[in-house]
């Protein structure tokens, strides 16, 4: 018998569409590209709205040592309440993004996945609950752009309930 405490959390494929209530999907689609350097390159502008307040830019790379496996219990998330922080992963991967609306807590019922097309990255607004970066693969190397500066940017929310999330 399941734990009547206990909820499962499916993936579903990552779209833009599907992402809007929690931030964007960084991706070159070739619904919008522009020519640069004598049209040798397609570059794909405004992917995601970075969100800095009144923060400075942070640009870093976070680098995976230990791979996630799935199914993965889930007890908490966090949000960053002064900016946005968006994930790019520097090679090809499939990652899985857990979200929930913004608000001041977090009901398990409102968390969704989604898994990415292994060429996708993710912007999340700001103030949207979310898991810390779940990974595939030891070694994969993901570029970060958040709100940088002095003040605390991390609030951390524990689940009322068990959450457990499924295979890919």
């Amino acid at each position: 018998m399941a734990d009547a405490k206990m909820l499962s959390l499916r993936p579903e494929p990552l779209t833009r569409e599907r992402f809007a209530p929690y931030g964007d999907v960084i991706e070159g689609a070739l619904d919008s590209p522009n020519v640069m350097n004598e049209a040798r390159f397609q570059r794909f502008d405004d992917l995601c709205a970075v969100d800095l307040g009144d923060g400075d830019v942070a640009i870093s790379i976070a680098r995976c040592r230990a791979p996630t496996v799935l199914p993965l219990r889930i007890d908490m998330v966090e949000r960053h309440p002064l900016g946005s922080q968006a994930f790019v992963p520097l090679k090809p991967c499939r990652m899985v993004i857990v979200v929930a609306p913004p608000g001041e807590s977090v009901d398990a019922d409102e968390l969704r996945a989604f898994v990415t097309n292994g060429r996708q990255g993710i912007n999340y607004h700001r103030g949207t609950w979310h898991m810390p970066l779940i990974a595939f693969d030891a070694g994969q190397d993901f570029l970060i752009i958040d709100r940088g500066g002095k003040e605390a940017n991390c609030d951390t929310h524990s689940l009322d309930r068990i959450v457990m999330l499924e295979a890919v």
